[in-house]
């Protein structure tokens, strides 16, 4: 099997364990679940929780049914920050992956809702990984109890205002001056990065890998997420709304700083490449592989949409 199809077969499985963990459509609330469905399902690359799957492989992780739960959590976190983000108080986006987006078909307020019981019912979606411990009777309930309540943990702070929230702030508050690169890597790092730390930190951790491993692999993340968010700012300019299913140039509308504002187009294609390559560097010195995570790491830093 090629990478794409064994990539596609993935993004599947993933489909699958997605459908499983969203809410049911009913009562008299059931609007904004119709709303969070809406936007979990609208498709997408399913980075998040395929490199929390390939990372627990990485380690040799067992028990995949424990991963599941926080596979799912990842994505709403990501889906509700997503949401938010395309509201008109922020970026005013009208289209994602492609369909119109949430505020678009379901209003403001409903967006809004949506997303706040997205990271909400991510976090009661993680915790479901407690009752698969309770129902099995092999398992090593202490072992797996302290790496779920360290995942419970990675998960919250990275999703929150010292993770992605924090980098959503940088990036939408004024800020007088020439905007430093250290600032647009901090704001980068927050918030496109913390989500890939989790997921990838996460996979590590409930595998079983040490302290020291999983240091790595957040270094390791870090990188892919910096280099994956300058890779998108060099989209915004040189794609096409059809391949990326977005509109384009929304970073020069709403007058953003990026990689392309303070250095040339070639200049920031360079510092992709010399990211993407520091994160394979660091990636080979660990003691394990995983040729598809390794071919994936790749193909983020070099995609097209």
């Amino acid at each position: 099997m090629n990478f794409n199809d064994e990539l596609q077969q993935k993004v599947t499985e993933i489909e699958e364990i997605l459908s499983r963990f969203i809410p049911a459509e009913e009562g008299f609330q059931k609007t904004v679940m119709e709303a969070m469905n809406y936007s979990v399902l609208a498709g997408g690359k399913r980075l998040r929780p395929m490199l929390m799957s390939e990372t627990f492989q990485l380690f040799g992780g067992k028990n995949k049914e424990i991963l599941e739960p926080f596979m799912a959590a990842i994505e709403m976190i990501h889906t509700y920050s997503l949401v938010h983000d395309d509201l008109p108080a922020m970026d005013n986006d009208e289209y994602r992956r492609g369909r119109k987006t949430t505020h678009v078909i379901y209003g403001e307020a409903m967006a809004i809702l949506a997303g706040d019981g997205l990271l909400n019912f991510a976090f009661e979606t993680a915790l479901k990984a407690f009752a698969t411990i309770l129902e099995s009777e092999s398992l090593d309930k202490i072992t797996y109890y302290e790496r779920i309540g360290k995942s419970l943990q990675i998960l919250s702070a990275k999703a929150g205002i010292y993770g992605m929230i924090g980098g959503q702030v940088i990036d939408m508050e004024e800020y007088q001056g020439a905007v430093s690169r250290e600032r647009l890597d901090r704001m980068y790092l927050l918030k496109t990065g913390a989500l890939i730390e989790a997921s990838m930190m996460i996979g590590a951790v409930l595998a079983g890998a040490n302290d020291e491993e999983v240091n790595k692999i957040e270094q390791i993340a870090g990188s892919i997420g910096l280099a994956f968010q300058i890779k998108d700012d060099i989209l915004d300019v040189t794609s096409t709304a059809e391949v990326l299913g977005k509109p384009i140039g929304s970073d020069e509308k709403n007058e953003k700083t990026t990689y392309v504002t303070i250095m040339s187009m070639e200049r920031a294609k360079e510092e992709v490449l010399q990211i993407s390559k520091r994160a394979m560097q660091a990636y080979a010195e660990l003691n394990y592989t995983n040729e598809f995570l390794s071919a994936l790491i790749m193909k983020l830093v070099n995609r097209e949409k």
